[in-house]
């Protein structure tokens, strides 16, 4: 710890390597480093994880030692976080990143935490793109997370469920970070206009202007001070204090979301083409996709809306249309704008006029409720895995019914665990291909409950 001649304390802090926060002390930083918060308070959007006495809020107050997982889109505050933790810690504050750091960083970065942890001072850890860390570097962190040698907060924008070995993930707290919404922008524009580490209240930003770059940022703060930044500087070369519409455009050298004056559109438009689809009149969708390529709205933003769609409101209904919306994705990032408009309209069609079911989502979501509320139960013996020599001693795999030795492929055995034996999750509808698996489905599950 040091004090400054005002009494303000400060964590003794190391850099690290090659970290997003590593070198953030010269003259010309970025209006998004210079505006990340100082105190938890300060922090735009993410209210769900900044409660009272929340995992979040202790850790960032200096109170928690849980090692956590910050999982979320960029932009949405990850690094910001890691910021607050670094100015608000009692101790030293290591940033490493797992683009630029070995496994011999790392276990040098924690064998001086574990010296200095002998001298009473604890050590925060904080590893940007953790999912970039292979299985051995990620195995080298476990003992001093497991040992709490360190309090690690590690940044992903992968879940890290599937990119995380699982022996640290349970020995941490996921914490899934949201994107940011108009009014937390909006927020974050207008400190960054008044803020003496910001703008300082030298220009005017025009409404309009305003609009076109929330609507750009999908969510992104760090893309929206990168936006404000640059029209400032466009701003300053047409020596004018004013940022309009114009300015804007030019500085981000794209064309402005001109859904409306007040923002709202960008989001009702969105919505009316999901809605459109969904209710099936493929002229109004095809109406409002063509209102979001005229905006200017990010092609890939539309390509995955559309592969949400195609699982959430149609399914196993018409199981190709998720085929043809990934490869329409895929043709955007190929081919780009403007003849990617192509693609996207034919996975528009495809979407609109196939049959409709949402037995897919309220699926998972029943399974995921049950698991979420402690409705788990452990997994059958027979179903448990037999490939190792002892197994048969532990009964793993006795008795378990291979199912191509059975009439139909289908063998009769409890599957699910004692707690939800007869629960049914997956209900197809009656609407196009759903139908032949409902009736498929009703055999299955005759032959399921035979007993033999």
């Amino acid at each position: 710890m040091s004090e400054d001649l005002f009494g303000n304390i400060t964590p003794i802090t190391q850099p690290g390597i090659g970290g997003s926060l590593s070198a953030a002390d010269h003259d010309d930083l970025p209006l998004a480093v210079r505006l990340r918060p100082r105190s938890i308070d300060e922090i735009v959007g993410q209210e769900h994880l900044l409660a009272p006495g929340s995992p979040l809020r202790r850790l960032a107050e200096g109170s928690g030692a849980m090692s956590v997982f910050l999982w979320g889109p960029p932009g949405v505050g990850k690094t910001t976080i890691a910021a607050v933790v670094s100015h608000q810690t009692g101790g030293r504050f290591v940033e490493i990143s797992a683009v630029t750091a070995g496994v011999k960083e790392v276990r040098a970065q924690l064998d001086k935490a574990k010296a200095e942890l002998a001298r009473g001072v604890s050590t925060v850890l904080f590893v940007d793109e953790v999912h970039r860390f292979n299985k051995a570097q990620q195995d080298v962190l476990l003992p001093a997370v497991e040992n709490r040698l360190v309090t690690l907060i590690a940044a992903t924008t992968e879940n890290p469920s599937f990119s995380v070995i699982s022996p640290l993930l349970s020995r941490s707290l996921i914490l899934t970070l949201r994107p940011l919404g108009a009014d937390d922008l909006n927020a974050l524009v207008d400190r960054a206009l008044s803020d003496s580490r910001g703008l300082g209240g030298k220009y005017e930003l025009d409404q309009q202007a305003r609009v076109a770059m929330l609507s750009m940022a999908g969510g992104d703060a760090r893309r929206v001070l990168t936006y404000l930044e640059e029209a400032a500087r466009s701003a300053d070369a047409k020596t004018t204090t004013l940022i309009d519409l114009e300015t804007v455009e030019q500085s981000v050298d794209q064309a402005a979301v001109r859904y409306d004056a007040d923002g709202d559109q960008h989001y009702d438009v969105t919505s009316a083409f999901i809605k459109s689809v969904r209710g099936s009149d493929v002229d109004a969708a095809l109406h409002w996709l063509a209102r979001m390529i005229q905006a200017g709205e990010d092609p890939r933003f539309i390509a995955r809306r559309l592969i949400i769609l195609a699982s959430e409101d149609i399914g196993m209904a018409a199981p190709t249309v998720l085929q043809t919306c990934v490869a329409a994705a895929q043709a955007v990032q190929l081919i780009g704008m403007p003849e990617a408009r192509i693609n996207l309209a034919q996975a528009t069609i495809a979407a609109a006029t196939a049959p409709k079911s949402n037995a897919v989502v309220t699926a998972i979501d029943a399974a995921i409720a049950d698991v979420q509320a402690g409705r788990i139960g452990t997994v059958p013996l027979h179903l448990r895995d037999s490939h190792y020599s002892s197994a048969g001693d532990y009964g793993h795999g006795v008795g378990y019914r291979y199912a191509h030795d059975y009439p139909h492929g289908v063998a009769a055995q409890q599957y699910l665990p004692d707690e939800l034996v007869g629960k049914r999750y997956y209900l197809p509808t009656s609407h196009g291909n759903e139908a032949q698996i409902a009736d498929r489905l009703a055999v299955i599950q005759g032959l399921l409950a035979v007993e033999t």
